[in-house]
């Protein structure tokens, strides 16, 4: 995590992302490590997160308090639709929401990032336009 931590300081230390509220969006191999990313980093205060066993993250997922929105695939020939549903018990977060889409695993639809989007922009703030 200190290549996270270091990223993270280098961009908000620029001068157009200032003091700009932190979120986290990643799916796959990106839940993977955004689970104990944001568990252990108090400057994320919003994830939008999906597609991963549930098995190696439950500990970390139980000490995550940020609202969260988690995608599964209904139809996941990789990932068992009741790992989804473990790992969003798991979340520690008062405000979470999980959304299920019909279809495989390679078929999560592109309509979840923009749903991505709207998240980040209720919990993190408007987009200056």
């Amino acid at each position: 995590m200190p290549e996270w931590r270091a990223l993270q300081a280098g961009l908000l230390a620029l001068p157009e992302i200032g003091e700009a509220p932190v979120g986290y969006w990643g799916i796959t191999l990106g839940t993977a490590v955004g689970v104990p990313l944001i568990a252990a980093e108090p400057l994320i205060r919003a994830a939008a997160l999906g597609l991963f066993w549930p098995s190696t993250l439950l500990d970390a997922a139980r000490r995550v308090t940020i609202p969260v929105e988690l995608a599964f695939q209904r139809d996941d020939e990789e990932i068992p639709f009741a790992g989804g549903l473990e790992l969003y018990d798991a979340l520690g977060s008062a405000e979470k929401s999980l959304h299920v889409n019909a279809g495989r695993h390679m078929a999560f639809p592109r309509f979840e990032a923009d749903s991505a989007v709207r998240f980040f922009e209720r919990h993190l703030g408007g987009v200056d336009g």
